[in-house]
């Protein structure tokens, strides 16, 4: 069974959003929350195995609740939902941990299959932020890039700069002294955020970007 946080401030839809979630198989929805400040707390006291948050809330928004739940509780995936405001809001979120993303309005199977994915430590992205996210990717760098891979967390530029110097799960897991579990995750994330469907993909699209190339391994 899947158990559920549903974070919204508008109860119509947050009702609507709880009645298709009930009417699934596997699905329990344990609490709901009509803002960021809340989602923290209420993640805390249930540790549900996915949380589905607004990201346009007020008194706290939906990035800032995500990254202190994920600061909090690494193994709880969130997944965002969105109207897709912009480019700026997809990527913060991102950077703040979450694993997935949900337009307002998807169907029935698409929910479904997001909460599932996400509550295996997937990361799952809807067509339209993918091609966001490769459209951002693959423009030209400029001046103002002074990072590569903006829509990875910290955590996961970390791992992927490993990964880049040719390291395996495990050792990246002993490296960072991670659980191999949460490398697992941030492993399967990178590639979904990255559009790449295995870890040579990855290396090369890394190394492309100058990660792991260094003469000496700065860890």
């Amino acid at each position: 069974m899947i158990r559920v946080l549903l974070v919204d401030d508008h109860p119509v839809f947050r009702h609507g959003l709880n009645a298709l979630l009930g009417a699934l198989p596997d699905v329990k929805v344990v609490a709901e929350g009509t803002d960021g400040a809340e989602a923290v707390v209420l993640a805390r006291e249930h540790r549900p195995d996915v949380v589905v948050m607004d990201l346009q809330m007020p008194s706290m928004d939906g990035v800032t609740a995500t990254r202190r739940i994920i600061e909090e509780h690494p193994e709880i995936g969130v997944l965002v939902l969105t109207m897709f405001e912009d480019d700026a809001s997809v990527f913060s979120a991102m950077r703040a941990g979450a694993r997935g993303y949900l337009v307002k309005g998807a169907d029935s199977p698409d929910v479904q299959r997001a909460i599932t994915a996400v509550a295996q430590g997937e990361a799952i992205f809807g067509p339209g932020v993918a091609e966001r996210v490769l459209g951002y990717l693959t423009r030209p760098l400029s001046a103002h890039d002074d990072v590569v891979f903006p829509e990875l967390t910290d955590r996961e530029r970390e791992v992927l700069e490993l990964i880049a110097t040719g390291l395996g799960n495990a050792t990246i897991a002993t490296r960072l002294s991670l659980s191999p579990k949460t490398v697992r995750n941030n492993v399967s994330s990178i590639f979904a955020k990255l559009q790449v469907a295995d870890r040579a993909e990855a290396i090369v699209r890394a190394r492309r970007a100058g990660l792991g190339t260094g003469p000496h391994d700065h860890h």
